[in-house]
Order: C-alpha cells, then structure tokens, then sequence
C-alpha cells in the first residue's frame, strides 16, 4: 500500500529576477535554498496561465477531434480541444468557451476529469482537464485569426487506434484520453 510522506520539501526563494515577459512567453531565474542546505543561484521557472482541455463526445458517441499544425514540432497533430484560463473565468468557463470557439460544440453534461502538468519541474501552471458528453453544435464556432483547426469527429475505435499508434503526440492530451479508455475499461 502506498505510505504518504507529508513532509513538505519546498525550496526557499532567496532571489528572483524576470530574464524576458511577453504574453506568450515568461521565464523567470530563481536563486533557491533546499531543504538539505544546498543553494543553486540559477534555477530557471517558466510561467504560463493555467490550460484546460476537453474530452467532448457527442450524443452518438463520436469524439470530437481536432487536427492543427504544431509549429515547435513540425507536424499537423490530432488533439482534443484546448486552450488558456483567461483571467476572471474558472477552469471550466474557459473550458467551455474554448469548446464553443474552436469546434462550435457545446452543452452536455460536463465532469471535472483530471489535473495534470505538463512539467512539474519548470512550469508553473496547471492543465484541468474536462470530459464533456453529449455536446451538440450550438454555433459555428468562430475561432482566433492565429488558429488554423480542422474538426473531426472519431468513433471510439477510431481515437484508440490514435492513441495505441502515438498519433496523438501533446501528453496533456493523451493522459487524460488514457485516462479515459482505463476507467471505462475500453483498453
């Protein structure tokens, strides 16, 4: 059985300074101090908002995908629908809001699914990760001048093929698909 350690390891910041702060990019040096004593003077921080991101299916049970290009890797990747917390919404208004925008998918019953990290060890934030059933077309979506998203829905066959064959390469995406296909026993 797994024993919970609840002693709590956290670093000291002794200095921190911002190397560059633009909307997109945030990056910041910390000067810690470990628990052990040890010091490190560059120990660098990246800040992002939180991420949500959306299992959605349908009434008939398709998943609803999206494929787009990924410049930082070069290849047109299928995903599930994602996006940024604006500030002032909770993660699931930005949750549902990016769902409508980038597919024009809405309604269902939605569940609060998973919260992951994309790396624990340098980002800051948070991926809530959403399962939403039932959506159905509300609007014709109406995505940002900079999004360029072609919207297929999958049959359940179709998205484990995906997933058994690393087609889907974003891991925020794939753990809680994974996650998914465990639960329900599909795998």
């Amino acid at each position: 059985m797994l024993k919970e350690n609840n002693q709590d390891r956290k670093w000291t910041i002794l200095n921190s300074e911002y190397l560059i702060k633009r909307p997109w990019l945030t990056a910041r040096k910390d000067h810690v101090l470990l628990p052990t004593g040890v010091e490190n003077e560059e120990y660098y921080v990246l800040e992002y908002p939180d991420w949500v991101n959306v299992i959605a299916i349908t009434k008939d049970g398709h998943f609803l995908m999206e494929r787009q290009y990924r410049h930082g890797i070069g290849l047109t990747c299928y995903e599930i629908c994602a996006g940024v917390c604006e500030p002032g919404e909770t993660p699931l208004e930005s949750a549902r809001r990016e769902l409508e925008e980038e597919t024009g998918f809405g309604g269902g019953t939605w569940t609060h699914w998973m919260d992951i990290s994309a790396n624990t060890s340098t980002m800051n934030n948070i991926c809530h990760c959403f399962l939403a059933t039932d959506v159905e077309r509300i609007s014709s979506g109406h995505q940002e001048s900079t999004e360029d998203i072609c919207t297929e829905l999958l049959t359940l066959e179709e998205v484990r093929t995906l997933l058994q064959s690393d087609k889907i390469r974003q891991s925020l995406m794939a753990a809680p698909l994974w996650k998914y296909f465990a639960v329900n026993g599909l795998i």
